[in-house]
């Protein structure tokens, strides 16, 4: 299996230095009283999964010329807004089904879903990113790769890695 990851020792993760990029506040913890949905602008639960897909339908594949979308990689039907957490986080899990079930670029996809809904949306989310069930040979493997946070940080460190996601994720004039 290809991975792009790989975990930081403790020696890597060490302090935040001085200058290094910050959480923006709308997304770091506000207490207990988290805003709702509606306070966010959203109308319901819908309204927040269209948007995510919104977002989603436009990123490129990797290979190919065509969207996640037009692959059917990405559908409207495999994201879920699930109840908050009991910090009131809301909780979106996305799923994705590549189109071969030994796709060598699932990782590379699930880091691109990612890093295009924490990019656009700017408020708390608690994001769980999965292949469809049965639709990869290394489904978990993988899985456990793109819910990982550390794993996720050291991959984006890595220059060329970064370039193919900023490639696929771009939006088109």
């Amino acid at each position: 299996m290809l991975s792009f990851f790989r975990k930081k020792t403790s020696d890597e993760l060490g302090p935040v230095a001085s200058g290094s990029k910050s959480i923006p506040s709308s997304r770091a913890a506000t207490g207990p009283h988290r805003p709702t949905l509606q306070q966010l602008g959203y109308r319901d639960t819908n309204d927040l999964r269209e948007t995510i897909y919104d977002f989603l339908r436009t990123i490129r594949d990797p290979e190919k010329p065509n969207t996640l979308e037009d692959l059917h990689v990405v559908y409207e039907d495999g994201i879920f807004i699930n109840e908050p957490t009991p910090g009131s986080v809301n909780v979106v899990r996305v799923e994705f089904n590549p189109t071969v079930p030994h796709c060598s670029l699932a990782t590379l996809i699930g880091l691109c879903i990612r890093v295009k809904i924490e990019r656009n949306i700017n408020h708390n989310l608690k994001l769980d990113i999965y292949i469809k069930k049965g639709a990869h040979t290394t489904e978990d493997e993988i899985n456990k790769q793109i819910n990982d946070k550390e794993r996720i940080a050291a991959a984006m460190e890595n220059p060329n890695l970064r370039q193919l996601v900023e490639n696929c994720i771009k939006d088109e004039d």
